[in-house]
């Protein structure tokens, strides 16, 4: 019995070993090259205040803002303006307050098939096109993707991602920008500070199914199995980078879609940038694009698919230069 028991084991581990070889086969040879940024020409411009068009800039010219915000938009022309007049409310109101402070808001519209440039081009024609810029892509790219295009055309000397649901209250960047300032000296000018529902985490448990339950503890442990140690939540949708932070991860990020928060740390961790995590006050709003089963079933695939690649060398990072 004990003999067979060996065999069975032996049997067992061989197994393993054979399905892992193969899935790290198919996650090299299906690894795609970092997504060219690849701009239609629509893309190249936005529209000012008076509907005429205009050159995006580049964030690798000098910074030229305090702040800017990024919010990726696909499908929000309901959501939206909740989250625009709360953002935009608490921005115009720290200006009047401190008139050396400035910032922009670029909505990137990711391809939607509602009317959510006209609704965010409403904001561009109230508060000026130096404040809130449109950038309406021509096909959806995933959030990622959409971010990306939003903090390559930004200016500002520090970038805010931010959900167009407005789940997080705006006005925690200030907690945000005390924990980027907390991570000084920045080796390199680069810092990040992430936005962080851990310590709702009871809260959520009591009024989530325990199948959900258990989806989100397997999605844990396998973000700090493969891909990112000593952070909680990677998943919250507002992040603070430095302008060189920004250029840095994002410049060297592969995946576009749900799970591009994990790589985007671990090529943060990779490179050393600090990162701090911090509390904010969150709110689950309606109308989420996430399909629960499928979508953890999606983003389980992709952290195990961001490890091997890396490990196989599908995937390489090198001291990004100036693109």
């Amino acid at each position: 019995m004990s003999s067979l028991l060996l065999q069975l084991a032996v049997l067992g581990v061989a197994l393993a070993a054979a399905a892992l070889i193969l899935i790290s086969f198919v996650a090299f040879i299906t690894a795609t090259k970092m997504p060219h940024l690849h701009q239609h020409e629509d893309e190249k411009f936005f529209l000012n205040a008076r509907g005429q068009k205009e050159a995006l800039p580049s964030i690798w010219d000098s910074p030229t803002k305090r702040l800017s915000v990024v919010v990726p938009s696909y499908n929000e022309e309901k959501r939206l303006p909740v989250m625009m007049d709360e953002a935009l409310g608490y921005l115009e109101e720290r200006q009047k307050q401190d008139p050396t402070f400035t910032y922009e808001v670029i909505v990137v519209d990711d391809g939607s098939k509602d009317q959510t440039s006209k609704v965010a081009f409403k904001y561009c024609q109230k508060y000026g096109s130096d404040k809130v810029r449109v950038i309406t892509l021509v096909k959806n790219r995933g959030k990622g993707g959409a971010i990306r295009m939003g903090i390559f055309s930004s200016r500002g000397e520090k970038i805010l991602m931010a959900d167009a649901d407005g789940a997080t209250k705006f006005p925690d960047v200030e907690k945000l920008e005390k924990g980027l300032n907390d991570l000084q000296p920045w080796p390199e000018q680069m810092a990040i500070a992430c936005g962080s529902r851990a310590h709702l985490e009871k809260e959520s448990i009591a009024q989530r199914s325990y199948f959900r339950t258990l989806l989100m503890y397997g999605f844990h442990f396998l973000v700090w199995f493969l891909c990112v140690k000593g952070i909680r939540d990677t998943q919250c949708g507002f992040k603070l980078f430095t302008r060189e932070a920004a250029s840095r991860t994002f410049s060297s990020l592969h995946i576009e879609r749900w799970a591009f928060d994990v790589e985007l740390l671990y090529i943060a961790q990779f490179f050393k940038i600090p990162i701090a995590e911090i509390a904010v006050n969150w709110t689950e709003i309606e109308g989420s694009k996430l399909v629960p089963f499928w979508s953890w079933l999606q983003m389980g695939k992709d952290l195990l698919f961001i490890r091997l690649r890396y490990l196989t060398g599908a995937w390489r990072l090198e001291q990004t230069k100036k693109m």
